[in-house]
């Protein structure tokens, strides 16, 4: 009997690859651009880390983390979400007191156990963006935008939902505003709603159970019991990403699963993936790092799903998601393979990705070959090319095909040469 992998681990099979290192490679350069330096953090954190940030009460710590006691009695957790390690590294290394400490971003592998589905597995991976030291509306502004910059980029399109979840000052009078418009509601509420209630009334919104959803439509709104400074902050950030030209839609029932958020919150929405819409999410946590031990700063952040940003490229098409090779060089016959062998190894070490064929197919195989590469252009050098000194270019896309003089010895700068080539000829 063969060992397959566990329900909910998926194995990353080398034709999607390539789809996930142009997603990271993509946000590590925009991530670069806003200033933000990466950090590595372990997959195995102590148990209470997540249970003080998180929160104890959420569906996240109750029901979903892998968690087991390891041989010294201590509780250990494979991380759920990025936030935590993030911060725990930021205090523990005083990394408020380096110039480019206060703007982080990790990817990686978390783990919940929770029912696989379609963008929803027990080990998936996130883009994690930390923002540390700033309260200012306008920080709010700039990591929503460099999460809209990342899915432009990547030729996504979603929505973008925001919230208010206001402050200690302001979040008592709102909780008994809810407190109330539950307890109308008597025993017609799923089990975990009615415990939470009592400990914890602002996790009921976030409640996935379809009936409660239904009865939370009427609920109170935070938004409508906002302190001043909290008004004041929110209608900052919708006027930032007014001027920024970046489309948002107020939803007053977004709580967001986890304790720590305060003010702002956001989602990135699509419509695409069924149930499972929401391809990112953040918000403000200023009270967490002062939780957790550290110094009281401010903060923001988001996780975006790398599966579900896959998920979305395959289904549309992205552009640039699906090329891969840069060309793909076919030769015929004993003389052309020598020197096409050559070509390949100079263009290689130029940068290119290039592949060859070694077996001494056919032209229509080695063209069947290119193909299923999605390489761009094909590089053709039968023995008449060679002996007029030049190869023949097919772009893979339209069809075309033009010339090129080969190099007569070395292949020093000729890549160069090959390059203007294809830009001048068939950019597209």
């Amino acid at each position: 009997m063969t060992v397959k992998a566990l329900k909910g681990f998926k194995d990353i099979l080398p034709g999607e690859v390539r789809t996930w290192q142009w997603i990271e490679e993509t946000a590590r350069n925009i991530f670069h651009r806003f200033g933000f330096a990466e950090i590595k953090v372990p997959i195995l954190e102590k148990t209470e880390l997540f249970q003080r940030s998180i929160g104890e009460t959420t569906d996240i710590v109750e029901k979903e983390m892998y968690t087991f006691t390891d041989r010294n009695g201590a509780s250990l957790t494979m991380r759920p979400e990025g936030t935590a390690s993030v911060l725990r590294a930021f205090i523990e290394h005083s990394l408020h007191l380096r110039p480019s400490g206060q703007r982080l971003y990790t990817i990686g592998p978390m783990f919940r156990h929770e029912r696989p589905q379609k963008g929803r597995l027990r080990q998936f991976h996130q883009l994690s963006v930390e923002a540390l030291g700033s309260e200012r509306p306008e920080l709010d502004v700039e990591v929503m935008a460099m999460a809209a910059l990342l899915l432009q980029e990547l030729g996504l399109s979603v929505s973008l939902q925001i919230n208010s979840l206001g402050c200690a000052k302001c979040r008592p009078a709102f909780n008994r505003a809810l407190v109330d418009f539950l307890s109308s509601h008597g025993g017609g509420l799923c089990e975990d709603c009615e415990r939470r209630r009592h400990t914890n009334p602002l996790r009921v919104l976030d409640c996935k159970s379809v009936h409660c959803q239904e009865k939370y439509s009427n609920a109170p709104a935070i938004v409508d019991h906002l302190c001043k400074d909290c008004v004041d902050h929110f209608r900052a950030v919708e006027q930032g990403l007014t001027a920024l030209d970046i489309p948002y839609q107020v939803n007053p029932l977004m709580v967001r699963g986890l304790d720590y958020y305060t003010r702002t919150t956001f989602e990135l929405i699509t419509d695409a993936l069924g149930a499972q819409s929401a391809v990112g999410a953040g918000g403000r946590y200023d009270g967490l790092l002062g939780q957790l031990g550290g110094p009281d700063l401010p903060g923001i952040g988001f996780g975006m799903g790398v599966e579900r940003l896959v998920l979305l490229l395959q289904q549309f098409e992205a552009a640039g998601a699906s090329r891969m090779i840069d060309l793909f060089l076919i030769a015929l016959g004993k003389d052309a393979f020598a020197k096409g062998f050559k070509l390949v190894h100079a263009l290689r070490a130029a940068g290119l990705q290039v592949l060859m064929d070694i077996e001494g197919r056919s032209l229509k195989s080695q063209m069947k070959q290119a193909n299923k590469a999605n390489a761009r252009f094909a590089l053709i050098i039968g023995e008449n090319e060679l002996q007029q000194g030049e190869g023949v270019i097919k772009n893979m896309t339209t069809g075309e095909q033009s010339t090129i003089q080969l190099p007569e010895n070395g292949a020093d700068e000729w890549h160069v040469t090959l390059l203007d080539k294809l830009r001048t000829n068939y950019s597209h």
